[in-house]
């Protein structure tokens, strides 16, 4: 229970800076920042999540199965938006496209902080 409720502090504090970052970037250096802060806080969201599914009694040992879990109990309500927040997670670690990272950029603004904050919503109720 301790480790799930580090991972809420941790994911919370996270999405807060990926929103100050988000909200405020306009050069290529801010933008590459918040697509970093991006992938930091993709990393404590799919462990949150492992983490709360664990505590229910659903197992799951990788990010794209942890989503699917937490779609199917309810936790996420868009499994397809989640599961492209993976491959834009992938995108920018393996590959630099400056085209690329300015699509991620616009749907990490547009939608994948949506994401993170419904389903954080939801694991409170």
């Amino acid at each position: 229970m301790k480790r799930l409720e580090q991972y809420k502090v941790d994911f919370k504090n996270a999405l807060s800076a990926l929103d100050a970052a988000a909200d405020e970037a306009h050069t290529d250096l801010e933008i590459d920042g918040t697509i970093q802060r991006f992938e930091f806080t993709y990393e404590l969201f799919w462990k949150l999540l492992k983490s709360y599914l664990q505590q229910e009694g659903v197992l799951v040992n990788t990010p794209k199965e942890c989503f699917k879990e937490a779609f199917r109990v309810g936790i996420i309500d868009n499994q397809e938006s989640v599961l492209k927040m993976v491959d834009d997670r992938n995108l920018t670690v393996h590959i630099y496209d400056l085209k690329t990272s300015r699509e991620v950029f616009e749907r990490i603004r547009l939608s994948h902080r949506v994401a993170f904050r419904k389903a954080m919503e939801r694991m409170e109720k």
